[in-house]
């Protein structure tokens, strides 16, 4: 989804029988100059995101980007994002090299793996369930499952360099700017752009 110059959205998931469910957001800030584009959204569901297997049973799920030149759904982000979904095997090695101006981390959320030189010295390169870990810019990554295996997010993309000022639902660079943006939310003219 691309908010640019307007949508709100709210999200009612359900969830299993025990309301239980689990995912991941990732959030994308506009540079100042796209911030009030026309906005956009893609629904993609889980048959559309290709896998390439790895050798030893490896899986890469691609949702952004291209990894082994077989490109994800996902398009048209401007800081041109690689969103990979990584699982491995007990004793498995992965390797991806980040592109050169991308800054990237890696999520894990399933068992544990060695992530190597992370750019965090005190981070442990042995990291487990809901650990980050940040890698330098065109690091060739190398990332191993531990015994029981990993799965994890690897993401990376293009930094502004702009500031950022937020609250709540809006992004902008200013707090002038997010000041404005609240006044025409509360005058019902910050959406610029209506759909159904």
């Amino acid at each position: 989804m691309t908010a640019g110059s307007g949508i709100i959205h709210q999200e009612m998931p359900t969830g299993d029988a025990e309301g239980k469910m689990w995912g991941f957001q990732l959030w994308a800030n506009l540079p100042s100059a796209q911030k009030m584009i026309d906005p956009h959204y893609q629904g993609v569901t889980d048959t559309e995101i290709p896998r390439v297997a790895l050798p030893g049973g490896g899986e890469v799920r691609i949702i952004c980007g291209t990894f082994q030149g077989v490109s994800g759904p996902i398009k048209n982000v401007t800081i041109q994002p690689e969103y990979l979904d990584v699982s491995l095997p007990p004793h498995t090695t992965f390797t991806h090299t980040i592109p050169a101006e991308h800054h990237a981390f890696a999520y894990v959320f399933a068992g544990k793996g060695n992530f190597g030189e992370a750019e965090e010295a005190d981070i442990d390169p042995n990291a487990e369930n809901t650990s980050l870990v940040l890698f330098g810019r065109g690091e060739e990554v190398q990332i191993s499952g531990a015994e029981n295996g990993v799965r994890f997010l690897l993401i990376s993309g293009q930094p502004l360099h702009e500031p950022v000022a937020w609250y709540g639902p809006i992004v902008m660079n200013t707090q002038e700017e997010l000041q404005t943006a609240f006044e025409e939310l509360q005058q019902d003219t910050f959406i610029k752009h209506q759909s159904n």
